[in-house]
């Protein structure tokens, strides 16, 4: 790169120079021929008093700039640097205005040159990345980047990272530079420029892509796929008989590790899973924490599918445990395998895009901002990805509503022979026939139960992990749920013709074929899209006003969820059912009008262009997705059924925050009937699946009969007994003899402390969001944790993922959670050394589907509590335990701030279901003490 290139980073006093905000740091690096060639940084006088959250975010500290030159003085030097260079900065816009204002007023003429910006550039060349902060792109990258937020140490991260950035352009396909130079102008910075004139240096003689890439179509650069049918390993033959002796297994499973320890529960969970197999018995495995469940239940899955000829499908709840599967768990189980296998990951069929819809997306032209973003982060990941699913992608909300028009569809032309051999869905479905192994989620296990949606091959044999989740995720199947967002989205696709939207491109199509339009005039067509977005807003409207006056003693949170039923009979009730019938009268009706003019287009199929031809799929699939949402509001409001209807608002956003579920209570009937009893054996695993060492409550949740089924509890390898201390402080109020406000005063006091003995390293699970946030506020507010990272879930922005791994980067740092934290959290030694648990996990009583499910109980003559609410909490509690002890080296304290365990009878069970460890009550003071002993 023969370029000059400034990349500039600035610590200021706010974030408006407009206002007065001021540059307090000011840091550049030089780049030239590829190379950095000079640094310069100035501390600088803002001539004002640094705020206290820029000083705790910096380190910098007003006494430190006292005697620092003020901006005028380093301002020449500053525009002599850039001087016919590109100004780079990672969030240009940012750092660009203030130095333009502070240019000028030393009276300079200010930078008008070409800018870039890293966050861009990183968005689009690295499109799977987490994150694109800089210190998330630091770690991603392993750059040094020891002081995050002082501008010198940010300018060298952000110059090393911008090498790295064009160093990735250069390696990319020409022809996808090309159609990234074309998307380029719609963007904030001049990466155009720069990609133009990296076209202009390629050296074609030495180019590095030719063997990982094919071009298909002329059109697009793919990843060359590799060929899975080509095999050196021996096939599977009769020979090979399951090892049953446990000298087999060990010799056969330390071929896979280099310090191998054998692990009995392992071997256990291989034989119980053969053994269920063999026998046709559906069967649950309760496999505590680190005996290696996955692989325990792969290998006997790898036997039984080769010996059968057919494949065993292995399903999960979350991504990352698919992920670490394929990649983790498959790689060791090919190591200890004398015989080949094939293992695919399936999803469903909208994940995978549709690169013939892709391709003709980039024909179009008047994108919006994200959409341009997103076609250059597809262009660039198509030269990366084995399976086109659209998880790897990182992809912003104006991103995700760009790829629902290219997402792989049932289609009305046949796809073009080119495009159907390089398609992701039809190859992952291909390979799904011809695998052993087959990993998906148990949504579309589910999925499988109704032929027409059914991606899954035949299977007879399944292993569902993480099982817990099976009941709840079979109510979300078997239900319906209708959001304002997602709807709005849907409605506005379809727009009035002077909009320009997908109506106005259906009536220029009919034009362009001189189609009459008789039966239903454009006229007509155009008052019923504007009725239904009308009728649409005015029944989301309805649904809030629903919740508002339905909400009783909840009006004071933000947050509701409210129970709806038919027989309330109140005015807002019948307002909500009879705005709900129209919004579903409109939506057949424009359903009818868009298929008429569908059939009338039908006989010129012949003369429409390939550009016509997308357009039309775009809306053939919009049509769809309408009458989707027909049924959904018909069976939510119209049909008669026995589901638990409720809504779900914030109240402080009602129109974007508003949800309308419908669920069946209980799914045990149809989960053994649709399901179980068409399966010949099932494995249902999980850390958490017995109450008090019986597995009742779980085979009465999933439906299945106790006396037909086999139980098996494979306990922890770990030393519990002197790995954890349980604690539990006697001088908290009683969690319901308070007000909410007086128990958080009181929980904090005691967080406070605890945090300052065991130095952070905490996670502290609450129950609800309310209380976590009242908590979160209050120790911000008294300042005693200032120096430790307070990061919470729902404030902190970030997914679960990020959460956990800001908490693992920061030495002294907490975290708060609510519901998702209470499992699936992996955060292995001192990283996590204290976990409390503020209540013990109830769901609340008038929690609809909690309610419903008591309200049955009940009716059957059964004890509501013991048999339903206590079980649940029991296993939601030793979800939280697991989150302590994650490897046979950890130790922690786990602190219980819910006296009830202790003081009720029922309190026991929750200590009779965990591991037996040693239990200490007392005062904060005295239970310190033993912390400060025990780490």
């Amino acid at each position: 790169m023969k370029n000059k290139f400034v990349v500039v980073d600035l610590e200021t006093t706010g974030n408006n120079p407009k206002k007065g905000d001021k540059i307090i740091q000011f840091a550049a690096v030089v780049i030239e021929d590829g190379k950095i060639t000079e640094s310069f940084s100035s501390l600088i006088n803002p001539q004002r008093s640094i705020p206290a959250f820029i000083e705790e975010l910096t380190g910098l500290e007003d006494k430190m700039v006292k005697d620092a030159p003020l901006f005028e003085e380093i301002a020449p030097k500053v525009n002599s640097l850039l001087e016919g260079a590109y100004f780079v900065a990672h969030n240009v816009l940012f750092d660009l205005s203030f130095l333009q204002e502070e240019l000028i007023q030393a009276g300079f003429d200010g930078f008008y040159g070409s800018v870039l910006d890293t966050v861009e550039m990183a968005r689009i060349i690295f499109p799977t990345a987490d994150g694109y902060k800089l210190s998330d792109l630091a770690v991603r990258e392993d750059l040094q980047h020891d002081r995050p937020h002082q501008a010198d140490s940010d300018a060298q991260v952000t110059a090393e990272l911008f090498l790295i950035l064009v160093n990735h352009l250069f390696q990319l396909p020409e022809i996808t530079l090309r159609q990234l130079s074309q998307l380029a102008g719609g963007l904030k910075s001049d990466l155009q420029q720069l990609i133009e004139e990296i076209i202009l240096e390629l050296d074609l003689t030495s180019v590095s892509w030719y063997e990982s890439i094919e071009i298909c179509n002329n059109t697009l650069a793919l990843k060359k796929t590799q060929s899975s049918t080509t095999s050196t390993r021996m096939q599977y033959e009769e020979k090979y008989q399951f090892p049953t002796g446990e000298d087999e297994k060990v010799d056969m499973v330390k071929r896979a590790f280099t310090n191998f320890e054998k692990r009995i529960g392992q071997f256990q969970m291989m034989d119980g899973v053969y053994h269920a197999f063999e026998s046709r018995k559906h069967t649950l495995i309760e496999a505590g924490t680190g005996v290696g469940k996955s692989l325990g239940y792969l290998f006997p899955v790898a036997y039984f599918a080769k010996q059968n000829k057919q494949p065993i499908v292995v399903s999960t709840h979350t991504i990352q445990l698919q992920e670490q599967i394929i990649h983790n768990e498959i790689p060791l189980l090919t190591k200890i395998l004398p015989f080949e296998i094939k293992c695919v990951l399936l999803k469903g069929r909208n994940h995978y895009i549709s690169l013939e819809k892709f391709a003709l997306s980039l024909l179009e032209e008047n994108d919006n901002y994200d959409t341009t973003l997103t076609k250059m982060q597809i262009l660039v990941w198509l030269t990366e990805t084995d399976t086109g699913d659209r998880d790897e992608l990182n992809l912003s909300s104006g991103g995700n509503i760009f790829w629902n028009k290219i997402k792989n569809d049932q289609t009305i032309f046949p796809m073009n022979k080119l495009w159907q051999e390089k398609d992701f869905y039809l190859r992952a479905k291909s390979e799904a026939k011809n695998a052993d192994i087959i990993i998906t989620n148990h949504s579309l296990l589910l999925s499988n139960l109704s032929a027409e949606t059914s991606l899954l091959p035949e299977f007879e044999y399944a292993v569902i992990d993480e099982g817990h989740h099976f009941e709840k995720v079979a109510s979300q199947y078997f239900g319906r749920s209708l959001d304002y967002l997602t709807t709005r989205l849907l409605v506005s696709q379809f727009g009035q013709y002077e909009q320009r939207l997908l109506f106005y491109e259906l009536e220029m199509i009919l034009d362009s074929l001189k189609i009459a339009r008789d039966e239903v005039p454009l006229g007509k067509v155009n008052q019923l899209a504007a009725d239904l977005s009308y009728e649409m807003d005015e029944f989301f409207k309805l649904t809030a006003l629903y919740a508002k006056s339905n909400s009783g003693e909840r009006r004071g949170l933000n947050r509701a969820k409210v129970r709806f039923s038919h027989n309330n009979g109140g005015k807002e009730k019948n307002a909500l059912v009879h705005s709900a019938e129209r919004f579903a009268f409109l939506l057949k009706d424009l359903e009818t009008a868009i298929t008429q003019r569908l059939g009338l287009v039908k006989k010129y199929k012949e003369s429409l262009k390939s550009k016509q031809k997308g357009k039309l799929e775009e809306i053939i699939s919009f049509r769809n997705e309408l009458e989707e949402l027909r049924v959904t509001v018909q069976d939510c409001f119209i049909k008669k059924s026995n589901d638990v209807k409720w809504i779900e608002i914030d109240f402080r956003s009602q129109q974007n925050v508003t949800t309308f579920y419908a669920q069946p209570a209980f799914v045990s009937a149809s989960l053994k009937e649709r399901f179980f009893n068409s399966k010949k054996g099932v494995v249902l695993t999980s850390a958490t699946l017995t109450v008090n060492h019986s597995f009742d409550y779980v085979l009465k949740e999933i439906g299945l009969v106790k006396e037909d089924t086999l139980t098996k509890v494979i306990p922890s390898p770990f030393d519990y007994k002197n790995q954890v201390q349980l604690l539990i402080p006697e001088d908290l109020p009683e969690v319901n003899a308070v007000s909410l406000e007086d128990y958080v005063i009181a929980i904090t006091e005691h967080i406070i402390t605890i945090a300052e003995a065991t130095n952070g390293r905490m996670l502290i699970l609450f129950t609800a969001h309310d209380m976590l946030k009242k908590t979160y506020e209050l120790i911000k507010e008294s300042g005693f944790l200032n120096d430790f990272a307070m990061i919470a879930q729902g404030i902190t922005s970030g997914s679960r993922t990020r959460l956990t791994r800001n908490f693992q980067r920061y030495d002294k740092a907490i975290l708060l959670g609510t519901s998702s934290f209470w499992e699936g959290v992996d955060i292995p030694g001192e990283d996590l050394s204290c976990l409390v648990i503020v209540r013990l996990p109830f769901s609340p009583p008038d929690e609809p589907l909690t309610e419903a499910k008591c309200q049955v109980i009940k009716q059957q003559g059964g004890n509501a509590f013991t048999e339903y609410s206590l079980p649940e909490a029991i296993l939601r509690f030793k979800q939280g335990f697991g989150r302590l002890i994650r490897t046979e080296k950890d130790r922690g304290i786990m602190m219980v701030f819910d006296k009830r365990i202790t003081t009720t009878k029922y309190g026991k069970a929750f200590l009779k279901s965990i591991p037996d460890v040693p239990m200490k009550k007392g005062d904060i003071d005295e239970l310190v003490q033993i912390i400060y002993k025990w780490l």
